[in-house]
């Protein structure tokens, strides 16, 4: 795969904390970079149809399994929704 260059503005702070962390992984900055990127996008295309993550925290404490003809996303909305009053 081909390399191609990028320029970020990223706080000096954060830059000076994660070259001391890349040195200690033996890995460079670019790849610790390119790596956070790679699972950063990996992990949201994993989770099906994008749900919040605050619902998607939620998984597995309910028993039985939520029917497919359920829109997570429209029901939290119905119920945000019925709690603010709009």
């Amino acid at each position: 795969m081909a390399s191609s260059k990028l320029t970020l503005s990223i706080d000096s702070n954060v830059i000076h904390r994660a070259k001391q962390y890349a040195e200690k992984q033996h890995i460079s900055l670019s790849r610790l970079v390119q790596n956070y990127l790679d699972q950063l996008i990996k992990r949201n295309v994993d989770v099906e149809n994008d749900i919040d993550p605050d619902i998607l925290a939620l998984t597995g404490i309910l028993k039985g399994k939520i029917p497919n003809d359920i829109d997570l996303k429209d029901e939290r909305f119905k119920y945000l929704k019925g709690k603010h009053g709009i």
